[in-house]
């Protein structure tokens, strides 16, 4: 193929992306995100028109937020047509802001408008939002200690796990060792340990970190392993070749092509110690989101405990989301591969 077959066929294939990313939205969504702003607008008059059977506070606040989310939409659409980058970006977003819009509708009357649904154990959206006006720093206290609770026990855990995990896939006698271990332990859930952890440890606080960590190296060390295990002998054979020491060979060869199992190891073990972040916060912490949750229970607060779990759905979501920033600029060659 001649030089200048090539160059037209570059600017062919140049010429098509260009077309396509100036391509007019899929006018679906667009009327999807009008659709939206329609639920919305109902959303408000509902609430502003129908007059709940009790008097609950925040109503007001719960009227702007949805006129808010209804003017957000009507830019979408208005974006959409005039085909701004934002609103391209955003429009994916549009069937799920009007099912939202339907969800808390429905909500709204099944238990302000209608109290079809038993009372305390559902309430409406604007109890929501009371919460988190009324209630707020008690609620912040709990996720601050809740995070530096989970980041003391994140972090070592994942530090053991990693060191674990080198030298088990490294070393064939440290493997003879902690091999049997890890398969007896580690299986185990972390939270059957409560009771021992709470005796042999001086605070209720630091049991919880250990308990955290240990929830972590688990799957940090088996999946460190593996990697470390399955890296190719020709790497090593190559690195001897040019004279590459052995702790060369561990830093620079072993743990660079390990750190994809790496990361999906810190991915387990962020939910894993997420998991017994909460229960180690019910049984002995006198703080956190674990603690806030059984303090609700235990008042019949139903609202208070719904604004915990969508606290922590949020806090959870956002440590995830932070730790595939981190290995998507770390792995830059395998950025988009795993997705979340």
């Amino acid at each position: 193929m001649s030089t200048r077959t090539q160059t037209l066929d570059a600017n062919s294939i140049g010429q098509t992306h260009e077309a396509a990313s100036h391509a007019p939205l899929a006018p679906r969504k667009t009327f999807i995100a009008a659709l939206a702003t329609l639920g919305w607008l109902g959303g408000a008059a509902l609430i502003q028109w129908w007059p709940s059977l009790d008097d609950w506070p925040h109503t007001r606040e719960l009227l702007i937020l949805e006129i808010a989310l209804a003017i957000a939409c009507a830019l979408l659409v208005a974006g959409t047509v005039a085909r701004t980058r934002l609103a391209s970006k955003w429009i994916d977003a549009a069937p799920w802001l009007l099912a939202l819009s339907i969800g808390i509708t429905a909500w709204e009357a099944a238990t302000a408008q209608l109290e079809w649904l038993p009372r305390p154990f559902f309430a409406p959206p604007q109890a929501l939002i009371a919460v988190f006006f009324d209630d707020l720093p008690r609620l912040a206290a709990s996720v601050g200690h809740s995070f530096v609770l989970l980041a003391y026990g994140y972090v070592l855990g994942a530090l053991t796990g990693f060191a674990a995990g080198v030298s088990i896939g490294w070393s064939r006698a440290v493997g003879y060792w902690l091999h049997p271990v890890l398969r007896l332990i580690g299986p185990l859930p972390a939270t059957a340990w409560l009771p021992l952890a709470f005796f042999f440890f001086p605070s209720s606080f630091s049991a919880s970190v250990f308990l955290i960590a240990l929830a972590t190296a688990f799957p940090v060390t088996v999946l460190t392993w593996s990697g470390v295990a399955g890296v190719n002998k020709a790497f090593y054979d190559v690195a001897r070749t040019l004279g590459a020491k052995p702790s060369f060979l561990i830093l620079r060869v072993a743990i660079p092509a390990a750190l994809p199992n790496v990361f999906v190891g810190l991915f387990m073990g962020l939910g894993a110690s997420f998991s017994v972040l909460i229960v180690a916060e019910m049984m002995g912490v006198k703080a956190g989101l674990g603690w806030y949750l059984q303090w609700a229970q235990g008042w019949a607060a139903y609202s208070n405990m719904y604004a915990a779990l969508l606290v922590m759905a949020l806090m959870c979501s956002g440590l995830i989301t932070l730790l595939f920033k981190v290995r998507d600029r770390v792995l830059s060659w395998q950025k988009g591969v795993l997705k979340w």
